[in-house]
């Protein structure tokens, strides 16, 4: 490869990487990401445990307040833990300013639904298929306010997302978690996965590596 070749490939490099900085700070959060392999289908547990650690955002459902009490989902970006540290329990950043936190606050019973099709394991396979896993986790979701569990939770979702940490602080930022009172999860066919919070987690996962 001549010199010019090769100084015309470092510039477009330089390029396509300013702009992924750009976007958010992608390349920083990429490469704190763990990627787990995926569990076996008969491994219920592992499977819902792989699919919290790996995804990055769900959809919340609430009992609404602007709706007169009818369901209403919003989307919700979340963490677990650091990567390669999954506690299994989501942790939350939501503003006040957000429909959401305010109807956690009336009546904090919910769910959390989440797909295994943003991990990008389910390649064209649509995501009802039950090969394409989901998993929705429903209990009630409260404000963190001890002291150790704020430093987890804020470990936990900046790791992930670290954009938020420049998020305004006007806007009535609050950390919150999701105490799972029951497990619904398809990954096979033949219907849902008997699974209980204790086998959750008590599941074990091995993590692969670091990107």
């Amino acid at each position: 490869m001549s010199m010019n070749w090769m100084v015309l490939l470092l510039c477009l490099v330089l390029v396509v990487v300013q702009g992924l900085e750009r976007r958010g700070g992608l390349v920083a959060a990429v490469t704190l990401r763990t990627r787990e392999r995926r569990p076996d289908p008969s491994d219920g547990a592992g499977m819902a445990r792989w699919l919290v650690s790996q995804n990055d955002w769900g959809v919340l459902s609430t009992i609404s307040i602007h709706l007169g009490g009818s369901p209403w989902g919003n989307i919700a970006s979340f963490s677990d833990g650091e990567p390669g540290n999954s506690t299994g329990t989501p942790f939350f950043y939501l503003s006040k300013l957000d429909p959401t936190p305010n109807d956690l606050e009336r009546d904090p019973r919910c769910s959390f639904s989440l797909s295994e099709a943003p991990i990008g394991t389910c390649g064209s396979t649509d995501v009802e298929n039950p090969t394409c896993a989901r998993l929705t986790l429903t209990g009630k979701v409260i404000q963190v306010t001890s002291a150790d569990e704020l430093d987890l939770a804020a470990q936990a979702v900046f790791s992930k997302h670290p954009e938020m940490q420049g998020w305004p602080k006007g806007h009535k930022f609050r950390f919150y978690k999701f105490i799972i009172l029951d497990i619904f999860l398809i990954d096979y066919y033949g219907g849902a996965v008997p699974l209980t919070v204790d086998e959750y987690y008590k599941s074990s996962k091995q993590t692969l590596h670091t990107l």
